[in-house]
């Protein structure tokens, strides 16, 4: 049987995610009232890390663990792959020894030389190019707060980075109109943009961008690995934050994401951090419940099982 990936939104047929969307928030609900339910007993994530994170490690460790399985943290300092072993090496042996693998890591093309020679799932935890599993948390914290988002427009605020091309998938998958702003010099990737064709607006106008939106979602002006870059990027996005005017242009009932760690002050006020509009909160422990989903139905786990209390 072929192995499933998630490398980007694009490898899960839209349906199929709505699915993994609907499970997430049940398993949400069974954890907050004390389910227990176990259906990877024994069953193994290797998690490596060439990107340090801190909402990753713990959101996928405390999911393994919930679930009665385990995580292997691996970083640089602790893999074959840190001292220059092929990746096509790594996926080879790692992949005979535990039954999913989680990798977060700089070039896209990383993970997917790696999941080409891995012979179980392979999550794209994080690169360059894409942050798919961010997407399954934001588009379950939209759905219960909003319902669906088909239909909609999101404006995405800021960098043309790994987070707007994620955002361009999703709304390739859960068919909204996305409206993105971003300082000339940081559109995002060309070929991924035309592939969404009239879902996506790119401009250089961060009200224009904002105006009808029910959700407006931004990141930081600088990622791991462009802090020199930080103080030209604080003037060049300088009328990209996201504050209290730019929020009013939206809809009224329109919420605020990021994916956090926010710097506030610079891509968001903390009054916006920190109003009714945020769902930042959520929108992290949103990871958790995701990411189980996605567990689930990366390894094929039955979901019918009825869980036990505590």
């Amino acid at each position: 049987m072929m192995v499933k990936h998630f490398l980007t939104l694009l490898d899960i047929e839209g349906h199929v995610l709505d699915q993994i969307i609907d499970r997430a928030i049940e398993l949400k609900q069974m954890q907050h009232r004390g389910a227990v339910y176990e259906p990877l007993k024994n069953k193994v994530l290797g998690m490596i890390f060439d990107k340090s994170s801190t909402r990753t490690r713990v959101s996928f460790e405390t999911g393994m663990a919930q679930f009665g399985g385990h995580a292997i943290f691996l970083s640089p300092r602790d893999t074959q792959l840190g001292r220059g072993e092929p990746v096509e090496d790594s996926a080879r042996v790692l992949s005979r020894m535990v039954d999913i693998i989680m990798l977060r890591t700089y070039a896209h093309d990383t993970v997917q030389r790696f999941a080409e020679f891995s012979q179980v799932p392979v999550i794209n935890a994080l690169t360059d190019l894409y942050h798919p599993c961010q997407l399954l948390a934001d588009m379950q914290t939209f759905r219960e707060h909003r319902g669906a988002i088909r239909g909609k427009t999101v404006a995405w605020i800021g960098d043309g980075n790994n987070m707007c091309h994620s955002y361009i998938n999703a709304a390739r998958q859960f068919d909204f109109q996305l409206q993105i702003a971003t300082p000339a010099g940081y559109e995002p990737d060309p070929e991924i943009v035309a592939a969404a064709g009239d879902r996506i607006t790119i401009s250089n106008d961060p009200e224009a961008a904002a105006r009808g939106a029910a959700l407006i979602t931004t990141d930081v002006w600088a990622s791991m690995g462009q802090e020199e870059e930080q103080e030209l990027r604080k003037q060049q996005f300088e009328a990209f934050q996201v504050n209290s005017q730019l929020m009013s242009l939206a809809n009224k009932d329109a919420i605020f994401m990021h994916c956090l760690p926010a710097h506030r002050g610079e891509e968001v006020t903390a009054e916006i951090m920190d109003s009714p509009h945020s769902v930042v909160w959520e929108e992290a422990e949103n990871r958790l419940h995701s990411q189980k989903a996605l567990l689930e139905h990366l390894l094929a786990v039955p979901t019918e099982l009825e869980p036990q209390r505590r």
